[in-house]
């Protein structure tokens, strides 16, 4: 049961030997329509005994109970804490009869408690197992990404049904040399039970199976995701496929993974959980890979044919599958989708001070059509685009990133090869600039944390959020350039960053393209010679 509706989301991972710089860097895409969040943070804090923590389903908004509270808990930011601990996920489902709706936390909450409570990715695993198998998890099956300055891993957990209140997991430990990733699919197939190290896993993992009648053959044989979430055409193609491109862009060798996210050779072979890139991965190539479109690939969203309409946009609506005389079809799913709500790129470095050395790159629409800004780990305020005081999924602000990333894109969309050039050249030119500054930037901040760590952190938080204004600013002035620049259909010329004014002076030079000639040919095989101008 792949994830395809509400929260069909994206992750990659990428291993310390793996990144240019010796980071782990990992993603997160958070993509579900009407989805309104902003950057959260939860203060650090000491707790007396007996104080208890709400719990509210991050989905549905809803009150589920209350757990105790832990006697200390990290400031988080995003994302991200203090000690540069990073969690992202992607539901994919798995067996229905596994979800327990009666249990006590739902996946998005363990994320958040996780982040709370964890100095490592590892102790997040236990605390993270521990608080769903104490108190039952509510949630479908969920794949995590939990990463911090050393390691980088990805779970799978799942419930045991309605009236048992355990969960079922494992954990695997993705190599330092290697990259990852999962979308909406069960990601672990068979693991090593004996490596200590590198796996951890529920005790009745295997047991739970047996007892429902799903698996008889020897541990050693066990297969995670084949017994608890087998993946379909959907789990293969609209998910394992942004997987593959990712891994694709990256790695050689892939060809021979490409029947099996086509999805329709049913004998294809299974793709690895992780590969080892042909050259290390920077910051800004993962940022990439958020924003693909199968772009070079088989699957690449053709942006010829009559789904892209007249200005060839590599998106597609929802939902992703619709019937035509009886017979279903399907819409290609890339990573890069206008229903992301935000998205992220995490850098953790373990050789810098933990506060300077965790970045969120982050941005509040679809990573195609957002400029990522630095977000620190230390940081404990948000600036106002990111948290925006009345501002929510059904009110406008010109001050909240969201909603102005959006107007923004939702005006670029429709006519993607004609204005997506203007936001990409915007976009790029404000990232190149945070890149270029970044080691200034954080060389002041090291000198000020080796005499005051406070300040250190409240520079970086300083530096952070006037950024995401610029930004913002920025991008109000790229939606007033765009309006202007291409109203009604047309093109207006552009001379040393000013409008051209016809010759005479007295007007506005506009130029009318019209369709492109690959629309044109579409509409006289469609029509014939309904348009056809006679010759006389």
């Amino acid at each position: 049961m792949c994830a395809t509706q509400g929260e069909a989301c994206t992750n990659f991972i990428v291993g310390k030997k793996a990144s240019v710089d010796g980071s782990v860097i990992c993603s997160y895409n958070a993509d579900d329509y009407g989805m309104f969040i902003g950057l959260a943070h939860y203060a650090a804090g000491t707790h007396k005994k007996g104080e208890m923590r709400d719990i509210v389903d991050w989905d549905t908004h809803k009150y589920i109970g209350k757990i105790p509270e832990a006697p200390v808990t990290y400031n988080v930011i995003g994302n991200i804490n203090e000690f540069q601990v990073t969690i992202g996920e992607t539901t994919y489902g798995g067996r229905e009869e596994m979800v327990n709706p009666d249990g006590g936390i739902d996946y998005g909450s363990l994320i958040y408690l996780g982040l709370q409570r964890s100095r490592t990715a590892r102790e997040a695993i236990k605390v993270m197992t521990t608080l769903a198998q104490t108190y039952g998890y509510c949630s479908e099956g969920e794949t995590f990404t939990i990463c911090d300055p050393n390691e980088a891993w990805i779970m799978e957990m799942q419930g045991k049904g309605k009236g048992e209140k355990g969960v079922v997991w494992v954990a695997q430990r993705i190599p330092d040399d290697a990259i990852c990733g999962h979308a909406n699919q069960s990601r672990i197939g068979k693991f090593n039970m004996k490596d200590k190290n590198n796996v951890m896993y529920a005790k009745d993992v295997v047991a739970f199976a047996r007892k429902k009648g799903w698996f008889s053959g020897k541990d050693a044989d066990f297969n995670w995701k084949m017994t608890y979430a087998k993946p379909d055409f959907s789990g293969r193609r609209i998910c394992d496929a942004r997987v593959w491109s990712f891994f694709n862009r990256y790695a050689k060798g892939m060809d021979k993974y490409l029947p099996w996210a086509l999805g329709k050779d049913t004998a294809a072979e299974d793709m690895p959980l992780w590969v080892v890139p042909s050259r290390k991965l920077s910051v800004q190539d993962v940022q990439v890979a958020m924003r693909d479109h199968y772009e070079g690939t088989p699957m690449a969203i053709d942006s010829t044919d009559i789904g892209g309409g007249i200005w060839q946009m590599p998106y597609r609506p929802t939902p992703l599958f619709y019937e035509v005389n009886g017979k279903k079809y399907f819409n290609e799913r890339p990573t890069s989708t206008q229903q992301t709500g935000f998205t992220f790129v995490s850098q953790m470095r373990s050789w810098l001070p933990r506060k300077v050395g965790g970045v969120l790159w982050f941005g509040n629409d679809d990573g195609n059509m957002v400029a990522y800004t630095p977000i620190y780990c230390g940081n404990t305020v948000q600036p106002e685009c990111y948290n925006t005081p009345g501002a929510d999924a059904l009110t406008f602000s010109m001050k909240n990133a969201y909603w102005v990333c959006n107007w923004v894109s939702n005006m670029v969309y429709p006519r993607y090869s004609q204005m997506f050039p203007s936001l990409k050249a915007v976009r790029d030119s404000l990232e190149q600039s945070y890149f270029a500054r970044q080691k200034e930037v954080e060389d002041k901040a090291v000198a000020m944390a080796a005499t005051n760590e406070d300040a250190a952190a409240r520079y970086l938080n300083d530096y952070s959020n006037t950024v995401a204004q610029q930004m913002l600013a920025r991008w109000k002035q790229l939606a007033f350039y765009l309006i202007v620049k291409y109203n009604d259909m047309t093109v207006k010329p552009e001379k040393d960053g000013k409008f051209l004014r016809t010759p005479e002076g007295i007007g506005v030079a506009v130029k009318r393209p019209g369709y492109p000639e690959t629309y044109r040919e579409q509409i006289v095989k469609q029509t014939g010679d309904r348009y056809e101008v006679p010759n006389k």
